[in-house]
């Protein structure tokens, strides 16, 4: 079979596959290079993303602070980001034509509101600069070749190529992360990340659509061989979505994400604890409880809502605080005002696995980031083989910070080979 023969081989025809094949492309017009997809479809998980609107990125313009929101390879990526982040990635868009804007929780989106918008520009740049891709063309194996011309030698089943430079940006493919182990490359072996918790629980039953500002940490009465310093490190803050099967929201997909492999290891089964007033602690509240008994003496306890917390959000922590429906707020004793401040403040409930966030499919694990030079994405063990986006053991939480680490790797792998020309 003879071979064809390429400067760059890209494969993946993800987000990052199609950034970097794009940016080399336009540095190098004169180079060769192809993107290999094994599917009939490119960039699907663009297409799907945020809803199907393509949450692009998050409006966070400081390395340091965007770097916080990768629970795997915050350390590496600060400095990855002093070379290509959130402004220049806007930046790059607009000069294609591409109108952004930033929403009120800081993600970036299209004007259009439609994934195809993004998808649009990067087939446009593709077709304007010659870049050959190449869909149903799975990879069955790599390996290095003792040339002095190519490096690498690309085979999948219709073709084989040679190429001078590498770059994989294949995701969580099981079948790649095989073959990149043959390279003598470490895996970190895959979590789930970005999910929510399943609750099963009497007093939410019929809460779901209440949204609302919680403090949420972890803790379990299980010995699973989790260290307790690792328990109480997983606490989380934010808008608490209460759903048919459990919690969602912000605040528990943050969570979700900084505990992937904790999680993991009790089986997505512990004990959470819920603060539904995050500005007070259980102490704290009797107090003004208290003083509430005082101003609301001949009002029912379960008709009047506070905290500004949503009205049957209320009336459930009320019933499940023991305090009936016509008692009022002069009649509640010692022991019901202790209940209802935990019940406020320090609400217990079990989960019992987890779902999926709609389409934001999101693992923890990948390639070691100890065996990739930061400065370039290249790889510590094999020179002219680069990775980009998931394929790497980074990962962040919602928001459009999983798109930044594939503009970004994809950007600062395309200009490093580049420059090697």
């Amino acid at each position: 079979m003879k071979s064809i023969e390429k400067d760059l081989v890209i494969v993946g025809g993800g987000a990052a596959g199609f950034f970097a094949a794009i940016n080399f492309a336009e540095q190098q017009p004169n180079a060769t290079v192809c993107v290999l997809e094994k599917s009939k479809n490119v960039l699907s998980k663009v297409k799907i993303s945020g809803g199907g609107r393509c949450n692009v990125a998050h409006a966070e313009f400081e390395p340091l602070a965007l770097a916080k929101n990768y629970p795997r390879g915050h350390k590496e990526l600060r400095g990855s980001f002093h070379q290509f982040m959130t402004g220049d990635m806007m930046a790059w868009l607009e000069e294609r034509g591409v109108e952004l804007k930033i929403e009120s929780d800081q993600r970036i989106f299209p004007i259009s509101d439609d994934s195809q918008t993004i998808i649009d520009c990067f087939q446009n740049e593709v077709n304007r600069l010659g870049v050959k891709v190449i869909t149903n063309c799975g990879v069955n194996n790599i390996q290095p070749l003792q040339s002095s011309e190519y490096n690498w030698e690309i085979e999948t089943s219709e073709q084989v190529f040679h190429s001078k430079k590498l770059l994989i940006a294949t995701g969580s493919s099981p079948k790649m992360w095989k073959t990149i182990e043959k390279l003598n490359h470490t895996l970190v072996s895959p979590v789930p990340s970005l999910f929510t918790f399943n609750i099963q629980d009497e007093k939410i039953k019929d809460l779901a659509g209440i949204s609302t500002e919680a403090n949420i940490e972890v803790f379990t009465n299980s010995d699973r061989g989790v260290p307790k310093s690792e328990l109480n490190a997983l606490q989380s803050s934010g808008p608490l979505l209460i759903t048919h099967w459990g919690f969602s929201g912000p605040c528990v997909l943050k969570l979700s994400a900084w505990g992937a492999r904790t999680f993991y290891k009790l089986n997505h089964q512990f004990q959470l604890k819920v603060n539904w007033v995050p500005e007070h602690n259980q102490e704290s509240i009797i107090p003004i409880l208290n003083q509430l008994k005082l101003e609301l003496s001949k009002k029912q306890v379960i008709n009047h809502p506070q905290f500004d917390l949503p009205k049957r959000l209320w009336q459930a922590l009320v019933s499940s605080s023991e305090i009936e429906n016509q008692i009022i707020w002069a009649d509640l004793n010692k022991m019901q005002i202790r209940k209802l401040a935990q019940s406020l403040t320090n609400d217990i409930f079990h989960v019992n696995g987890k779902s999926t966030f709609k389409e934001e499919f999101v693992t923890a694990g990948g390639v070691d980031l100890k065996e990739i030079n930061f400065k370039t994405f290249e790889s510590r063990i094999h020179p002219n083989l680069f990775f980009a986006g998931e394929v790497l053991n980074i990962d962040a939480i919602t928001g459009g910070f999983n798109f930044q680490n594939a503009w970004t790797s994809a950007y600062i792998s395309a200009k490093a080979i580049s420059d090697d020309f």
